[in-house]
């Protein structure tokens, strides 16, 4: 797999986990929480599809940036990492019905690897734009990276399991303020992929070696004279 191919398999992955959960919002029983949906009949496959083609996007850009930028982007391929494994277990183990009480360990383990997935995307994204120059596609980065991170601190406060839910009236729209996070999360995997992707201008831009131009042969005759 070149570069190219592992960035965009990023970009697709990040589409169909953005289409299997769509489709779960539309045509099943409305939930409260994405993950919930796993609970009701024919849930279960469109959330598993969602979370583990974001699991292979995660993966798929952390290979695409190992191959470009070794160096540079080893702590956001760790931090990408972590993301497709909290997926990963997030998908095996499924949150527990109803109310933000947990009362088994596969919901515990559900919860704390939403957390990290969450949490490393958002971070992720900051390292990898951080000291880039300011370019439309890394300032884009920045500034979902920002947003997704927001987003993030307003879900937890507003979240019935948080102290200050009842100050806010969480539970009237902390459902919504989840799919806001996971939104500008696909978002933010998407504008790291195209931010990465090798671009064609400046490899046509790009002198040859392998052929000296005519200055360099009138350079050569002269000194051969």
């Amino acid at each position: 797999m070149t570069p190219r191919q592992s960035v965009w398999s990023t970009v697709i992955g990040t589409l169909v986990s953005a289409g299997a959960l769509a489709y779960a919002d539309v045509a099943l029983p409305t939930q409260v929480l994405l993950s919930d949906y796993a609970l009701v009949p024919g849930g279960m496959l469109p959330v598993l599809i969602g979370m583990l083609a974001l699991a292979v996007a995660c993966l798929g850009l952390a290979y695409g940036l190992t191959t470009l930028d070794p160096a540079r982007t080893a702590p956001t391929r760790v931090l990408l990492v972590a993301g497709a494994a909290g997926l990963m277990m997030s998908a095996i183990f499924p949150t527990d019905p109803g109310t933000s009480q947990i009362g088994t360990v596969s919901g515990e383990i559900h919860r704390w690897s939403a957390a990290v997935v969450f949490t490393s995307l958002p971070v992720a994204g900051w390292i990898l734009a951080r000291g880039r120059t300011a370019t439309p596609r890394w300032n884009a980065v920045r500034a979902i990276s920002v947003a997704a991170g927001v987003t993030l601190a307003v879900y937890l406060a507003a979240h019935p399991a948080s102290i200050t839910s009842s100050l806010l009236n969480g539970g009237a729209y902390y459902g919504m303020l989840e799919r806001g996070v996971v939104l500008a999360e696909m978002a933010l995997l998407i504008a790291m992929a195209l931010a990465a992707l090798p671009g064609r201008a400046a490899a046509k831009s790009e002198p040859l070696a392998t052929e000296p131009t005519q200055t360099e042969h009138e350079r050569q005759e002269r000194l051969a004279a």
